[in-house]
């Protein structure tokens, strides 16, 4: 159930629709690039082990120090260009991605749009509507508080007779009792 009245209630829906196709079309797009990035770093790390445990092996195997230096640096320059080549991969998604939200937007830009401004005249039309017909009820009531002796479909309302018997119709019934045993009683 919409908070809407019926006549919104179409234009919402469709908004509603275009805006969750855009949502979606972004977190998938955001997805994407996150589980490249996550792919990217799992091989670096995995590259990584693999330079640790190669350069492990050759410290032990050494039997000198100058060996033992020789081998430090010669694993320090392939990791230095991993690390150099992880760096371009990060920037390369990075950019990829902007690209690919910017492309996501751009689709859905003109719809959600044209659905927005057409939920906002739909609600703007429903409430002028709305207000018309209540300042044509408030006007109706002023008109009748006005002149409380107008009734619809009557006409005028007949003013009562002066009298005796006005008088007592008009008397609260405690008061018509009261006064016809007062009468009786100086009779």
């Amino acid at each position: 159930m919409y908070p809407f009245p019926q006549t919104i209630a179409p234009a919402l829906r469709t908004h509603i629709d275009a805006q969750t196709a855009f949502l979606n079309d972004m977190s998938k797009s955001m997805f994407s690039s996150f589980q490249q990035m996550c792919d990217l770093n799992i091989q670096l790390v995995q590259t990584m082990l693999e330079e640790t445990t190669l350069a492990s092996k050759q410290v032990l195997s050494t039997d000198r120090q100058s060996e033992l230096l020789s081998a430090a640096t010669a694993r320090t320059q392939p990791t230095t260009e991993k690390l150099r080549a992880y760096q371009q991969h990060i920037a390369r998604l990075a950019a990829d991605a902007q690209v690919e939200l910017a492309r996501v937007t751009e689709q859905h830009v003109q719809n959600t749009t044209r659905t927005a401004r057409a939920l906002a005249d739909e609600v703007a039309r429903d409430a002028s509507e709305q207000t018309e017909r209540g300042l044509r009820a408030q006007q109706e009531t002023v008109r009748q508080f006005s002149d409380p002796f107008i009734r619809p479909g009557n006409g005028a309302a007949q003013p009562q007779a002066s009298g005796s018997t006005g008088q007592q119709q008009s008397m609260p019934p405690g008061q018509q009792q009261g006064s016809k045993d007062q009468r009786a009683t100086t009779h």
